[in-house]
């Protein structure tokens, strides 16, 4: 039925609001066109009586960061008995907690990189692990705040410690794995394709990377083996399944195959609100898995539901 009203939830107030209001946009032109009734909501704090007042069928959630994808606007919908897109509340706040999420992901079998948490202030002065290592925010995405240590570097960076630092107090430091960004889309329980992420002018796939035009290469699908293939979707859905998440996920991986073709592939991290921009890697990956960016939308839609 085509002719549900369906809410787009953009804009936000976290450092991601820009990649949101884009995602939003794209989203909300493409539902347009596939005959859905659609409002758009700037999320502000007022969300829950906005959405109240507005009483749609479906909420569709294209929020980025804190508030949008860590359970908190999942509680929300929760509350008011909207069905919403993309994960529930536990598997939002379990996958936007990165070192909480490996060590769920661990136990059934998937590889990650060796991490540990910590506070910025007691890592400024020494280093946590022996480089080359990365510094994460713990709760943050779309690569704010990630720091890349390198090898011969012999303090750790000062910006972790400064004033400048405005990602929280707590971080994860991650063992750095050499080799090259793989990253998978789930739908529902079917694994997509492997798309190879390979930035351009970056040293690693930051926001730039992400998010501006020509920032990245993306090989769809992925230039390897057909086992290691076969070995991250089947990885990617674990993870998916392992952390509770619904509707559509992304798994990233590193594969590093200097010494091997079978090589090391680790498990970095899953994003349950990936990015719909024009830009982005879900939709591309599910266009050569056949489905169309309206095609994919609209299933999400009618995937919704409350309790997930």
């Amino acid at each position: 039925m085509k002719s549900k009203h369906v809410a787009v939830l953009l804009g936000g107030f976290s450092s991601e609001r820009p990649v949101s209001l884009s995602s939003g946009k794209a989203c909300a032109d493409a539902l347009e066109n596939e005959g859905y009734q659609v409002a758009r909501v700037d999320v502000g704090r007022d969300v829950g009586s906005v959405l109240a007042e507005l009483r749609p069928d479906v909420a569709f959630n294209a929020l980025h960061g804190p508030f949008g994808e860590d359970g908190t606007i999942q509680g929300i919908l929760e509350y008011l008995g909207i069905p919403y897109t993309h994960s529930g509340v536990l598997a939002s706040a379990l996958a936007m907690n990165k070192e909480q999420a490996k060590r769920v992901v661990k136990s059934v079998g998937v590889p990650v990189a060796e991490s540990k948490v910590a506070n910025r202030f007691a890592i400024q002065n020494k280093h946590p692990m022996k480089p080359p290592y990365v510094i994460k925010p713990v709760n943050e995405g779309s690569s704010f705040g990630v720091v890349i240590v390198s090898e011969g570097q012999s303090h750790p960076p000062q910006v972790v410690g400064s004033s400048e630092w405005k990602y929280g107090d707590t971080v994860m430091v991650e063992r750095y794995i050499h080799g090259r960004e793989l990253t998978c889309a789930v739908m529902g329980d079917v694994a997509l394709g492997v798309c190879e992420i390979i930035p351009t002018g970056h040293s690693f796939y930051d926001y730039d990377s992400k998010y501006v035009a020509g920032g990245s290469k993306h090989e769809c699908p992925a230039k390897v083996s057909p086992n290691i293939y076969q070995k991250i979707q089947t990885l990617a859905l674990k993870a998916h399944q392992a952390v509770g998440c619904r509707g559509v996920s992304r798994s990233d991986f590193r594969y590093d195959d200097r010494h091997s073709e079978n090589g090391e592939v680790v498990w970095l991290e899953v994003n349950t609100q990936p990015g719909m921009t024009p830009t982005s890697l879900v939709p591309e990956i599910a266009a050569h898995a056949g489905h169309s960016f309206g095609e994919l939308l609209s299933w999400m839609v009618e995937d919704a539901s409350c309790l997930r």
